[in-house]
């Protein structure tokens, strides 16, 4: 079936399961790569010798007339969220091809297409041509953080979920420190152009990687399912066998891909209209609820600091280019350190309590950095200890942001959403982060130039209405398998009863993935569904997951 007596590499069980993650995790880093490694060259006079037309340090602008610096700042921010509005649109060319390609063969033809961006813009000479190579290696990150997520969650355990998507997430903030510290390091060739053109090439090195790898692992078992052909089954039976490294014949493995077929069974693959029906599946509510979670992690003000690290130490606090450079590296470190908790909590205290606690963190520290850089915009010579308040809440807001925002709006839409629905609701879904990232990394330049300080204001309101929107809406899906979660919006009467539902509805499985109950009767009850099928309780009365 799969053209090799031995296939995804030979590999089974917990090193098959090693593999899936880390080619998702090569495929991440160049995600969290990719957001930062421009922001560290901005300010370098290679860089902007290269591109004058986009550099906003003070060098750069003295003498200037105040709309000509204006200018300066919205082509700047034109330029480096063009990256971002490529992503907007490779999201939304997933919605359509997802679907039709599968898992694998999405996220090979991202790769390729970012490989191309990569090679356009550190070979640019002229602006045109870098905006150029953002846009498309854009369209390539686009497809890939629209479907990975999918892949990754679609092949993982349920009570290992939540660990390995935020492990990967973990990774994406690896990467942008990796991107901070490579700049940093290069910045000391300067003058010569390969101080940005080296560290921009650099992700190629993971493109490569994940093109070489992605085409020998496994495919969702449950997109195997949803094609509803008799060889595709049968090789989604092959994929979880290799996942958990049982037989065929094990009634384990057999009663839950019963479960995925049972799903499948009460619905076909989902065109663009039912992303907007409600229905038993609620499809609207767990579409929205996707969207929305995307939006809010983008009006945190993340990219703010992100994109803008470097500048902003530089130009708004008033620090040297080098220790503004060194700042920025050890910001994107500590951001990355500081993921390592919610990796343990995710499946420990839940999503929920995550999502809450960074919401009123980072609300509290934009107000704090408000406060900071005003008064050190407000004195005559500069208050340097409210600037050294200012560059240290940089890093405290990180921390939040890094303990419920950073993975879970990535890992909490693939739960939440229906399996006939879930690449183009996914994608959908990220396709509002790229759209929301571009509008905050464009309007950011213009923002410091025209409202300085204040800009801090809008985005610790905007953290602070995300609070009551996470408590009332957004159910808990700690521990609770895929098909548990459409039980659950199936059972619920409405939008503020499914938080309800999901605190009270029994478990299906214990938090080492042991069946506690049979979920496939209450499967068919409330999605219709009356065939009979192995039962998960009898097939798995005494199971010990491998």
């Amino acid at each position: 079936m799969f053209g090799s007596s031995k296939p995804f590499l030979g590999l089974r069980g917990r090193k098959l399961n090693i593999a899936i993650a880390a080619v998702a995790g090569v495929d991440m880093l160049l995600f969290g790569f990719d957001q930062g490694v421009v922001g560290g060259v901005l300010t370098l006079d290679s860089f902007t010798s290269t591109f004058p037309e986009i550099c906003t340090t003070t060098v750069c602008t003295a003498g200037m007339s105040d709309a000509a610096a204006n200018r300066q700042s919205v082509l700047q921010g034109v330029s480096v969220s063009s990256y971002n509005l490529g992503c907007f649109v490779g999201a939304l060319l997933t919605i359509f091809l997802g679907d039709r390609l599968g898992r694998k063969r999405c996220i090979f033809g991202g790769s390729l297409i970012m490989a191309v961006g990569a090679v356009l813009q550190c070979s640019a000479f002229a602006l045109p041509q870098l905006i150029v190579g953002r846009v498309i290696c854009g369209i390539g990150n686009g497809i890939n953080t629209s479907t990975v997520p999918v892949w990754q969650a679609e092949c993982s355990k349920s009570h290992r979920r939540g660990p390995t998507v935020m492990a990967e997430l973990c990774i994406v903030v690896g990467g942008v420190a990796l991107s901070y510290w490579l700049d940093y390091a290069f910045s000391f060739l300067e003058p010569s152009s390969a101080a940005w053109r080296v560290p921009i090439a650099f992700q190629l090195l993971f493109t490569l990687t994940v093109l070489a790898t992605i085409l020998f692992m496994p495919e969702s078992p449950r997109w195997l399912v949803l094609q509803q052909q008799e060889d595709r089954e049968a090789e989604a039976l092959d994929v979880l066998c290799a996942i958990y490294d049982c037989e065929r014949d094990d009634a384990f493995v057999n009663a839950e891909l019963e479960a995925v077929r049972v799903v499948a069974r009460a619905s076909t693959q989902g065109t663009f209209q039912d992303l907007f029906t409600m229905g038993k599946t609620k499809n609207m509510q767990r579409t929205l609820l996707a969207y929305g979670i995307q939006v809010m992690q983008q009006i945190t003000g993340i990219n703010l600091i992100t994109y803008y690290a470097a500048t902003i130490y530089e130009n708004e606090i008033g620090l040297s280019g080098n220790l503004s450079r060194i700042l920025a590296a050890c910001n994107g470190l500590e951001y990355f350190i500081a993921m390592f908790p919610a990796i343990f909590l995710v499946e420990r205290i839940g999503r929920r309590p995550l999502l809450l606690v960074g919401s009123v963190g980072m609300a509290l520290t934009m107000a704090v950095l408000a406060i900071s850089t005003s008064i050190a915009s407000n004195s005559v010579n500069g208050n340097t200890a409210a600037g050294i308040v200012a560059a240290v809440f940089l890093f405290v807001f990180n921390t939040f942001f890094a303990l419920g925002w950073c993975g879970l709006p990535w890992l909490i839409p693939t739960e939440l959403l229906p399996l006939e629905i879930r690449a183009k609701a996914s994608a959908l879904a990220t396709s509002a982060d790229w759209i929301f990232n571009f509008l905050v990394v464009m309007i950011t330049p213009v923002a410091f130039h025209n409202i300085g300080w204040r800009t801090y204001i809008v985005f610790a309101v905007f953290n602070a209405a995300i609070i009551p929107v996470v408590y009332l809406f957004y159910p808990e899906t700690m521990g609770r398998s895929l098909e548990e979660m459409d039980l659950i919006f199936a059972k619920s009467t409405g939008w503020l009863d499914t938080v309800r539902k999901a605190k009270t509805m029994p478990r299906h499985f214990g938090k080492n993935g042991e069946v506690l109950r049979d979920m496939l009767p209450e499967v068919r009850e409330e999605l219709e569904v009356g065939e009979e099928a192995p039962k998960l309780a009898a097939a798995e009365a005494s199971h010990v997951e491998k």
